[in-house]
């Protein structure tokens, strides 16, 4: 019931923010005060101030998604989710580590996308140099690049055909089309680096449990003697380099 209550409550502390201010800024010009004096020259309207304020906000509350579905997290953290699976580790690495490991790869892959962004789109806007439409074309324009240069043809197609939209070309592709088929793309590309990781520490598990079995102990688990093994095999052949460096060299 208190998730059911939570949205309600926060937009209507939400309205009465906006309703607060909105009944000072009239009590303010009922004295004879000007707004405009407590803002910077070229700000704008206090109005205009408080819905770039309110949008700054929503924007930040969405960050986590909007990282997840246009950037490089979704493959790195599928990729180390098969890995932690084949090695038989349930909690190790923790997940808050295997989060900060995929976020700083993110930020490190995402870097010349992020760069430019900021350089075109949020900067300009700030300085008040262009107009939040521009902004959010220029903004969005790296990303559209990073998510064409890795969105599978047939995912893309998949999605204009249900929206039964057939672009002239890849630069018109909406990103209603464009942002799902990049996930499912970075979601295939996932599985297939972690098939790729399970194959090594599945051979070692049927070597073991061939090994039990003609030993006669069929009440020993094999996992418990394969877990050293595949720890020992991953560790000498360097293991965390290779994966590291497979999955930034698959985006470049």
């Amino acid at each position: 019931m208190i998730r059911h209550l939570r949205r309600p409550v926060l937009f209507t502390l939400a309205a009465g923010f906006v309703g607060f201010l909105g009944v000072g800024a009239a009590a303010a010009q009922s004295r004879g005060l000007d707004l405009s004096q407590l803002l910077p020259e070229g700000t704008g309207s206090a109005s205009g101030r408080i819905i770039q304020f309110v949008a700054m906000i929503t924007v930040l509350s969405l960050a986590p998604g909007l990282l997840i579905m246009v950037t490089s997290f979704t493959r790195i953290i599928v990729a180390l989710s098969f890995l932690r699976a084949g090695l038989g580790l349930q909690t190790t690495p923790a997940n808050i580590v295997m989060i900060s490991l995929a976020l700083f790869m993110t930020f490190y892959v995402m870097g010349p996308t992020f760069d430019a962004a900021w350089r075109d789109g949020v900067q300009p806007l700030t300085q008040n140099e262009i107009s939040e439409e521009e902004a959010y074309e220029r903004v969005t324009e790296p990303f559209r690049a990073f998510m064409l240069s890795h969105v599978r043809p047939a995912d893309l197609e998949l999605f204009a055909d249900l929206a039964g939209v057939q672009p002239s070309d890849a630069q018109s592709v909406e990103l209603r089309m464009l942002i799902p088929a990049f996930m499912i793309s970075e979601l295939r590309r996932g599985f297939e680096i972690g098939f790729l990781v399970l194959l090594p520490f599945l051979v070692i598990d049927l070597i073991v449990a061939t090994l039990i079995m003609s030993m006669g102990m069929m009440m020993m688990p094999p996992t418990i003697i394969a877990l050293p093994f595949k720890i020992l095999f991953f560790v000498l052949i360097d293991g965390w380099n290779l994966l590291i460096g497979s999955l930034v060299r698959s985006f470049t």
